[in-house]
């Protein structure tokens, strides 16, 4: 009896997260348990039978041709079957590019799930998919807020995933190569498990061996190298300063924008980072504020950044993705800091000059010395100018 409990708990496989590493499996009244995916429980969603069919778009701008086109070209994917990966740049219009796909969807009466890792873009996802479907039933579910789990269109963080096993016909998810998601196996594991159907992924900084990959797997890749409005990304500009002097540069070049009356995202490496400068920042320019993920009613505080009612603010990368602010400027405090990869740098800048009628702006690295991620930065956004100019 012992061989056979020992054959069962070195044998077992996680069903929810595919891990069978004996080392993650423990042992609770005789039976196996995974230690990797132990953390999430909660109530599974329940089969949606109540839909509307409603195949209605409601925009209020048109789409580029290049968002049109790719947009053509997803859903011929996902009715051939295939999945579909978007590398396109921060400010081309990746969601808009899924709006016919999910009206597609909601059409022939599939359920449609939207997943990102970050909750403060799903809530941002959730207005706008909202607005754009208004006949539809949007929720929204996040740590939080799990009150209602079933809907048309399913807005949610990768970490609720596991309450929809083999669930949505068409899965979306946004900023596939963000924190807490990319490289996390479990959260990976758990995308796969719920989607029974086809999936979309998008982000605008891909790593070129995950499209090569993806290619070789059958998929089909879209990539967009030119915003929306036609206009370049920013390229960031690399200030050097040491010690006290970039606080000084950075008050300097805060009140400045804010004469402007142009607001500003000030990035910070981490928590006790963002709360120090917070704390400098404000002696000297009023009207500023500070976000992260610890912050209490940090969705409130937003909200009055976008109202214009706070003039700029401190945060960590709890605003690096999936945010639009008109005229917004960006200045990246220690962007010499080894939590700023390229990727997250490319972001970061991506947040400058999103829309048609404010399509340019600053974006400041302030650092003590140069590195390579900041440089890889400015290069990879320069090239994707390059190549737009090249098409133009």
């Amino acid at each position: 009896m012992l061989f056979s409990f020992l054959y069962i708990f070195v044998d077992f496989t996680c069903p929810r997260c595919g891990n069978s590493n004996h080392r993650y499996i423990g042992s609770k009244n005789g039976a196996p348990y995974c230690r990797k995916c132990v953390s999430f429980s909660g109530l599974s969603a329940l089969e949606n039978d109540n839909k509307s069919f409603a195949s209605e778009i409601a925009i209020k701008y048109k789409l580029s041709e290049e968002q049109i086109d790719a947009s053509r070209l997803i859903v011929e994917a996902v009715n051939r079957k295939q999945n579909v990966l978007i590398s396109a740049v921060c400010g081309s219009g990746k969601t808009e590019l899924t709006f016919e796909v999910i009206r597609n969807a909601v059409k022939n009466g599939r359920q449609v799930g939207f997943a990102i890792p970050r909750r403060d873009v799903v809530i941002e996802i959730y207005k706008r998919l909202g607005t754009v479907f208004s006949k539809n039933r949007v929720v929204a579910v996040y740590g939080g807020n799990t009150g209602d789990l079933q809907g048309e269109i399913i807005v949610l963080t990768s970490h609720q995933l596991y309450r929809y096993e083999n669930y949505f016909d068409l899965l979306i998810i946004d900023e596939a190569d963000a924190f807490p998601f990319y490289g996390n196996d479990v959260l990976m594991a758990m995308f796969k498990r719920s989607c029974r159907g086809n999936f979309v992924m998008m982000s605008a900084t891909i790593a070129p061996s995950q499209v090569a990959n993806f290619k070789k797997s059958g998929g089909e890749v879209i990539t967009i190298d030119r915003r929306y409005h036609g206009f370049p990304l920013p390229v960031p500009r690399i200030a050097l300063m040491v010690g006290i002097l970039k606080h000084f540069y950075l008050i300097r070049k805060l009140c400045e924008f804010t004469h402007e009356l142009k607001p500003v995202f000030i990035f910070a490496p981490t928590i006790a980072k963002c709360e120090d400068l917070a704390s400098f920042v404000t002696k000297w320019v009023r009207g500023g504020d500070y976000v992260h993920s610890k912050r209490e009613n940090r969705e409130k505080i937003i909200d009055e950044f976008r109202k214009g009612k706070i003039k700029y603010l401190v945060t960590t990368a709890v605003l690096e993705r999936g945010v639009t602010v008109t005229n917004l400027q960006v200045i990246v405090f220690e962007s010499d800091n080894d939590f700023y990869d390229a990727s997250a740098l490319v972001q970061i800048s991506g947040r400058v000059g999103r829309k048609r009628d404010a399509p340019e702006g600053e974006v400041i690295f302030l650092s003590d010395r140069k590195t390579r991620a900041m440089e890889e930065a400015v290069r990879t956004i320069q090239t994707k100018n390059t190549s737009v100019s090249n098409v133009l």
